[in-house]
């Protein structure tokens, strides 16, 4: 273990590693309560997508401790799966299916730019700036879902703002609503909006308070909570429905769901929805990108975990001659591998460094962490009993953490400003990561054009924004 993981040479032990590995994982643990209820919400069997999350965490992990030797964990991100249920499956009515199969290709996307120097391009084509709106936009759209789901918000609008309406018998089941919507706090009336608030108390305290493991604590003191205010009725649970062995029947589902006649087979059919697929998979891939890459640099520069030419290789290497590159393509590789069972996008958990601050530095953290994981599927029932109100304000609390990428924003200097506030604020105001990013992207280019610098804008990011603006004519033609 010594001879393989290096331990010696990077100043740590045995015990300190597993350790590092249990810190990470009840870190980021709140993913198995969250990620099933996000997918689960674009039709995807819940039971089925609990469990591709934990092989996705498993694999991906496992490759990222044993080929790249880091203390860094891979889970279905955040942000990611509210791209896919909110965005690509509701916004743009894609199906769960075809959803899966534009992740498996960003994954071989990924892959391909992690192995060639087309990476580099991409990397220097999104100013610096732009990649902090994006990860801080990322925390506002996450958290207003978390307020959402907790149902902590109303929202009004008198009859002249309703442009469309679907009614089935008595009952309006759908209604398209201009600007004359008003939100509002909701009422504290009801028991289940204030288990929610209870929730987000407990859990701020306890995340302020730097409590190990903080979010799943909070998750279950809800949960019984709820319990004990009649909100969560254990009655209706069916323990047999929600079993290990429920999960793996369930997971036939989704595994290779993404090559079906539902996924990979109709995503490329209709000729003028072409260029919103290839715009959506591209927006898949920036956030998946640039995500992991900020937790690499984030924490491995201070702790020394990547060198210098590990971090320069992010520009200018090709191939897998650093731990970086092969961190990297760890990466790249879970995603592809989380698509094909039947989750979202797979990526590095920037709570890798609550391990990494434990001590962790080799990937036999790592490896503990996949254990931890495997070990989760056990506990399945008890997965099923977890409330909406539980889970949301580890959204909330989560998306307020993502917020840090704006102090790395010179908001006095409004040519960094302007785009930085279009690509954040529309991600929650439109309720769209990747319109957000639209947005951002072309008033960066707006900015630049207007200060006479169309020389700093790169000609990816021309090709980007022109796909941007011709799926708004198609979205407006159709």
């Amino acid at each position: 273990m010594e001879k393989f993981f290096k331990l010696k040479e990077n100043g740590t032990k045995v015990s300190t590693e597993i350790m590092a590995g249990i810190t990470t994982f009840f870190a980021m643990s709140y993913i198995l309560f969250v990620n099933p209820t996000i997918l689960s919400a674009a039709g995807m069997p819940f039971q089925a997508v609990f469990l591709a999350t934990i092989i996705a965490s498993v694999i991906g992990t496992l490759v990222m401790g044993l080929f790249a030797n880091v203390p860094y964990a891979q889970a279905p991100g955040m942000g990611l799966n509210a791209f896919f249920t909110y965005t690509v499956a509701f916004g743009l009515g894609y199906s769960w299916q075809q959803a899966l199969a534009m992740v498996f290709i960003c994954g071989l996307i990924n892959i391909f730019i992690t192995i060639t120097k087309i990476r580099k391009l991409i990397i220097r084509a999104i100013p610096e700036s732009m990649q902090h709106a994006i990860g801080g936009g990322i925390g506002i759209f996450v958290a207003y879902v978390g307020l959402k789901n907790a149902n902590l918000l109303t929202f009004s609008a008198d009859s002249d703002s309703i442009i469309d309406a679907t009614v089935e018998g008595n009952k309006v089941v759908s209604a398209d609503i201009n600007g004359g919507i008003v939100p509002a706090l909701a009422n504290f009336d009801n028991p289940a909006i204030i288990l929610a608030l209870i929730g987000l108390v407990l859990m701020t305290i306890l995340v302020v308070a730097n409590v190990r493991g903080a979010v799943l604590i909070g998750i279950v003191a809800t949960t019984i909570i709820g319990i004990l205010m009649g909100v969560v009725d254990l009655s209706n649970v069916d323990l047999d429905a929600n079993s290990l062995s429920q999960s793996v029947d369930e997971l036939g589902v989704t595994f290779g769901a993404a090559f079906g006649q539902e996924g990979m087979q109709s995503l490329f059919n209709d000729s003028a929805k072409i260029p919103q697929v290839i715009m959506t998979i591209i927006a898949f891939s920036l956030s998946d990108t640039f995500d992991t890459i900020g937790t690499f640099i984030g924490t491995g520069r201070r702790t020394g975990i990547f060198s210098k030419e590990d971090e320069a290789a992010l520009e200018d290497s090709k191939g897998m001659n650093t731990k970086m590159d092969r961190a990297l393509f760890a990466d790249a590789i879970a995603t592809s591998i989380g698509a094909i069972f039947g989750t979202s996008n797979t990526t590095t958990f920037v709570e890798s460094a609550a391990g990494i601050g434990a001590g962790g530095r080799t990937g036999l953290t790592s490896v503990t962490v996949a254990i931890m994981f495997a070990l989760s599927s056990l506990f399945s029932p008890l997965i099923a009993i977890v409330p909406a109100q539980a889970t949301a304000p580890a959204l909330v609390l989560v998306g307020i953490m993502m917020l840090s990428s704006f102090k790395d924003i010179d908001w006095t200097r409004l040519e960094d400003a302007v785009p930085a506030f279009f690509a954040s604020i529309f991600m929650g105001l439109c309720y769209s990561i990747s319109y957000g990013i639209a947005a951002g992207f072309i008033f960066y280019t707006i900015v630049k054009i207007v200060k006479g610098k169309t020389q700093e804008v790169s000609f990816i990011l021309w090709v980007i924004d022109l796909l941007f603006i011709l799926n708004f004519v198609i979205l407006a033609l159709l």
